[in-house]
């Protein structure tokens, strides 16, 4: 059944009161939320959304962390992991979600139509995972990096399995300077040492993180010792929906269990996202160091391909852009242009 169509006043009503509940709820008018507790769902609350289980979600009150069924009311727009919320606690022991809060950014993906789809909201910084085995290749950690950009979201680099690398650090080692020195964060990371997380713990505090990456790199091994009841959690929520988690697109929130805080959002449907919703423009922009020279080419139309008078070509030259970061940004395009190379 096809979303009912809203006309511009009611959609306007419906955010004057969602920010009227908002306000409400953030400073606990005690007066106000006393009349609305009255009836069948006690007062106003802030919470932050922990899963979607279709009309159903989880929700973590902001109070006390503790966690309750609720469903949503019709008249509000999809909410994704990570979302905060105004909710009503019900007699029963579940709520229901009556306003949803502004959103710092949405984490999107392309679904099997190319629609893009929110996955989650409210991000801090996206770890792009890879490792010493398998082999990472710099054209794939370019366009995760491209794709982190288009976000709006910070990338971060994590370097996994580092106790396969040799003592020089070798090859990797100057892959990894290679991105750092664009000013790209780096954390080195391996559960096979008892210090081997100790930076990735403290990239990860009083922040919200996604994991993205191939497969191989050893997501599931550091998520598994980063949240070591992660399994009973999620088995616990999908037995009391009933109603399956729809795992390739569904997200999950979990409070990393630190002292310093921090919180990590799990799913297979982010760990990977492609490219093909990007336009050349917006490519050529999720390379950080192409920035400066942009709109500075003889032509306004340069595809920095072999065009006289390009400021990216002229930059590459010059030593101020890598060539293998520009060969790397050029097969980007190239495979865009070509989806099946």
């Amino acid at each position: 059944m096809s979303k009912r169509k809203l006309t511009r006043q009611q959609r306007w009503r419906i955010e004057k009161i969602q920010a009227e509940r908002t306000k409400r709820a953030s400073r606990n008018d005690v007066d106000d939320n006393a009349a609305l507790g009255a009836g069948e769902y006690g007062p106003e609350r802030e919470g932050r959304v922990i899963a979607h289980f279709g009309r159903s979600l989880a929700v973590a009150a902001s109070e006390d962390g503790a966690q309750y069924r609720c469903h949503l009311r019709a008249n509000l727009e999809s909410l994704v992991t990570g979302d905060r919320v105004v909710w009503r606690l019900g007699e029963e022991g579940s709520g229901v979600v009556v306003a949803r809060g502004e959103r710092s950014n949405v984490l999107e993906r392309p679904d099997a139509r190319a629609q893009l789809k929110p996955v989650a909201a409210n991000i801090d910084q996206i770890l792009i995972v890879f490792a010493v085995e398998p082999a990472p290749h710099a054209n794939l950690i370019d366009r995760y990096l491209v794709a982190a950009e288009a976000t709006g979201i910070t990338p971060v680099l994590v370097l996994n399995k580092i106790d396969l690398l040799p003592d020089d650090g070798g090859e990797l080692k100057v892959l990894l300077d290679r991105y750092a020195a664009l000013g790209y964060p780096v954390v080195e990371a391996t559960i096979q040492r008892p210090d081997g997380l100790e930076a990735l713990h403290a990239r990860l505090t009083d922040s919200t993180s996604v994991f993205v990456g191939q497969s191989g790199v050893g997501k599931s091994s550091l998520i598994d010792r980063l949240l070591p009841d992660e399994a009973l959690r999620i088995g616990a929520l999908s037995e009391d929906s009933r109603k399956g988690t729809h795992t390739t697109t569904t997200a999950r929130l979990y409070r990393l269990p630190s002292a310093d805080g921090g919180e990590l959002i799990d799913s297979p449907g982010i760990r990977e996202f492609g490219l093909g919703h990007l336009t050349e423009d917006e490519v050529t922009q999720g390379f950080i160091e192409f920035r400066d020279h942009l709109g500075r080419c003889r032509f306004r139309d340069c595809r920095h391909r072999h065009e006289p008078g390009c400021a990216l070509l002229a930059a590459v030259e010059r030593g101020e852009i890598d060539p293998r970061r520009f060969d790397s940004y050029r097969r980007i395009l190239e495979s865009l242009n070509n989806p099946s190379r």
